[in-house]
């Protein structure tokens, strides 16, 4: 019983942000900073996984351009960010960032990727 309800709730909170990312669009020039506070260390400044504590890590940090992270949807990395990744050193910032802040940080990375070439 516990287990259903936990996992219930678990699903309501994904539902919201996947709302909240379609309703509402996050401000990139304020996403830069959170980013700048809370991802730059292992992601670095130019979004590629070099952070400064990146070289510390066991698991390198993805980098936010390639195509792989490109390719992945807004609720993806929404989740990623507000739950972390299992078996890497990112952590969830849901305790950490307001819901406006993830979509925020969002935006950032996603007017900092390259544009996918495709012809």
């Amino acid at each position: 019983m516990k287990t259903s309800l936990t996992l219930a709730l678990f699903f309501v909170v994904l539902s919201t942000t996947v709302v909240l990312a379609q309703a509402i669009r996050g401000d990139s020039k304020a996403g830069q900073s959170v980013y700048e506070q809370q991802c730059l260390r292992c992601h670095g400044a130019k979004l590629d996984g070099n952070g400064p504590d990146s070289h510390d890590l066991i698991v390198h940090p993805a980098d936010l351009r390639s195509q792989i992270s490109r390719s992945k949807t807004d609720w993806e990395l929404l989740v990623a960010i507000s739950n972390g990744v299992l078996f890497s050193p990112m952590h969830g910032f849901r305790d950490k960032l307001t819901d406006q802040q993830m979509l925020d940080v969002l935006s950032y990375i996603r007017s900092m990727s390259p544009p996918d070439i495709t012809s």
